[in-house]
């Protein structure tokens, strides 16, 4: 499907230009004023606005606020197409909103790449907004039968992530990693509620079923191709392996462990213990940080306990800022 434009100008000869310019590369809307370019704004929400500043009544500028202050308009990128050109002007136009400037008189491939490049951003802001939306859904789906309201995952990530930048991951990473972890229990949706909400110790063969969705999440996660899904897949699958090689499923022990389970390992288990439940009350974080140096060299890496305890005030800020989300959550 054809990209809408927008392209506004007072002056018919400049609209004619970039008629010229466009017409073979996309569907095109014209507007010669500020109220007719807020209408047709409304009406045919177009994919992106090249808008003049310099006319009558309403110049762009002002054309551009309204745009950013209305709910339908705000993520239409503007790009303003203007003889103006000293640096207070393209100040101004980006602090309205606009998103590039093109000068005018107008160079026909600098106004065809400029568009490409806005509306490419556009797309790949969308497939992000789709990714994370799918990996907030499967992580929302791995505790669909649990009674916390789903900031768990992502306090998890956020310890998760902070304890990646203490152990040196680069940023690229770490940001991964914040949004793979959250679907490390994804395998869950395979398990029968019978066993997930049994109230009672599960027996043997219950707990062999349980410890499946390691396996499960793995082999859900596993579809994905994305840099993101790759590591969600290895988080799922190893994230109950312990230290010592006591683990589950297959017993490996120390760095033989993707660091990434590692980091969840040590995350989910803090969140796990410092959250309230039906079952029990939340630990303090003193006693959750104990019983997590107890457990190092066995199901912990030492190095990472050191370095959690190390990174503790920011995990603590962490803590503070998703318990205030959680509670917002909440119902009167």
């Amino acid at each position: 499907m054809e990209k809408k434009i927008l392209v506004v100008d007072d002056q018919p000869n400049n609209l004619q230009v970039l008629r010229q310019v466009l017409k073979s590369h996309y569907q095109l809307i014209f507007a010669h004023n500020g109220q007719k370019a807020i209408q047709a704004s409304q009406n045919h929400r177009p994919d992106l606005i090249l808008l003049d500043i310099m006319m009558p009544e309403m110049d762009g500028y002002e054309v551009c606020r309204e745009l950013k202050n209305n709910p339908v308009t705000v993520n239409i990128p503007v790009i303003f197409v203007t003889a103006m050109d000293e640096v207070e002007d393209e100040t101004l136009g980006f602090e309205v909103g606009a998103v590039d400037y093109i000068a005018k008189p107008i160079s026909a491939p600098i106004v065809i790449s400029r568009i490409k490049n806005q509306l490419s951003l556009v797309r790949a802001k969308a497939l992000e907004e789709s990714q994370r939306d799918a990996i907030s859904m499967l992580g929302e789906a791995g505790h669909y039968n649990d009674t916390d309201t789903g900031v768990h995952t992502w306090r998890m990530a956020a310890y998760a992530k902070e304890l990646a930048i203490a152990a040196g991951w680069p940023g690229t990473l770490t940001d991964w990693l914040e949004l793979a972890a959250p679907m490390h229990d994804t395998g869950k949706i395979g398990i029968p509620d019978s066993i997930l909400k049994a109230p009672r110790k599960l027996t043997i063969d219950e707990w062999n079923i349980m410890k499946t969705h390691a396996e499960i999440g793995y082999g859900i996660l596993r579809r994905g191709h994305s840099p993101i899904f790759t590591m969600a897949a290895e988080i799922a699958y190893y994230h109950h392996e312990r230290w010592d090689g006591s683990g589950y499923p297959f017993g490996i022990a120390g760095e033989n462990i993707p660091e990434s389970a590692r980091f969840v390992a040590i995350a989910d288990v803090f969140d796990a213990l410092t959250m309230k439940r039906p079952y029990k009350e939340a630990w303090t974080v003193n006693d959750a940080i104990a019983e997590i140096k107890r457990s190092s060299g066995t199901q912990f890496e030492p190095r990472l306990v050191e370095l959690f305890e190390q990174i503790l005030p920011r995990i603590i800020e962490i803590k503070k800022e998703w318990d205030k989300k959680e509670q917002q959550q909440l119902p009167d």
